[in-house]
């Protein structure tokens, strides 16, 4: 039995504001990230080159906020995270503030399996990536008119030009995927671009263990999507993990407290998708969308941008 769920960000996700080109351009988008995981696991491959290969998918589709398509920081570059964790030996990579790697999951997959240790950060991140012989790029490769556009409305607006509008698509995005594969081992993956304008050196959610990025065997794998400080805080893709190992809650149960009443508690919007060892996926939400797909145990696809 297998089964697959991505994710390529929650948020103020309308109909109103998506024009029918863009929205099948993302549905497209969504669903070859979700196939190329599952032709993974269908080729009886492990949940960990599942979550990588569809993430890889995201990582290089400039819809999304990840890789190539990222958004800027508020010094006008690019600072990409990313993890991945295997559920059967807990074993996990993390990235952080990498500037000039084409495919940040890749890099902290190597973390994991080439390393000693879990997380690089900065100038080591890359001095690692690089020793290791990933693809270097130039900035000019994660470069899209439409993040650098984001960039210029977020610092007219907190110049105090109160007529820009902005959208969570300027804001933040994220991009995850959690697996389940026929040995019965579960994975997660996450990679972003983190907030526009954030601060230099900011660190979200997403290479964080626990908060963004989280798989056990014996709970769920879980990669989230939202207010990264508020994830942080809350350890989400942890807690979730602990309330059905300890209260023995279902997989819907536990990511619905945690979504809908935990986040929201803190005023933190966003969400997640997770799987379990029995293949049930949950993809909740507290945000009016969340671009996601899934391939159940049963081989159903589903694409979904919106609430309804």
């Amino acid at each position: 039995m297998h089964a697959i769920a991505i994710h390529g960000g929650a948020g103020t996700i309308t109909r109103a504001a998506m024009t029918p080109a863009l929205e099948a351009a993302y549905n497209a988008g969504l669903e070859r990230a979700v196939r190329e995981g599952h032709n993974v696991l269908a080729g009886g491959g492990s949940s960990i080159d599942a979550v990588t290969a569809a993430v890889l998918v995201l990582e290089d589709d400039s819809l999304f906020n990840a890789g190539r398509g990222a958004v800027f920081n508020a010094a006008g570059e690019h600072e990409l995270d990313a993890a991945i964790m295997d559920g059967a030996t807990l074993e996990a990579g993390c990235v952080t503030g990498l500037k000039q790697v084409k495919s940040p999951i890749l890099v902290a997959r190597a973390v994991m399996e080439r390393t000693r240790h879990v997380m690089l950060a900065g100038e080591g991140a890359e001095a690692f990536a690089i020793s290791q012989g990933f693809e270097v790029v130039s900035p000019e490769y994660f470069y899209t008119e439409n993040r650098w556009q984001a960039l210029v409305r977020m610092q007219e607006r907190l110049t105090g030009n109160a007529s820009v509008l902005l959208n969570d698509a300027d804001k933040h995005g994220t991009v995850g995927a959690v697996a389940l594969d026929d040995e019965g081992n579960l994975a997660a993956a996450t990679s972003t671009g983190g907030h526009t304008h954030k601060m230099v050196g900011r660190v979200g959610d997403t290479p964080i263990i626990g908060a963004g990025t989280y798989a056990d065997n014996d709970a769920c794998a879980i990669s989230c999507t939202g207010d990264g400080e508020h994830f942080i805080r809350l350890a989400v893709a942890h807690d979730v993990a602990s309330r059905m190992r300890y209260l023995g809650e279902s997989l819907q149960a536990a990511t619905r407290q945690v979504v809908m009443e935990a986040l929201p508690a803190l005023s933190g919007s966003g969400g997640l998708i997770a799987i379990d060892r029995f293949g049930n996926i949950a993809m909740p939400f507290n945000t009016s969308g969340m671009y996601r797909a899934a391939i159940d145990a049963t081989g159903t696809l589903t694409v979904a941008i919106y609430r309804d």
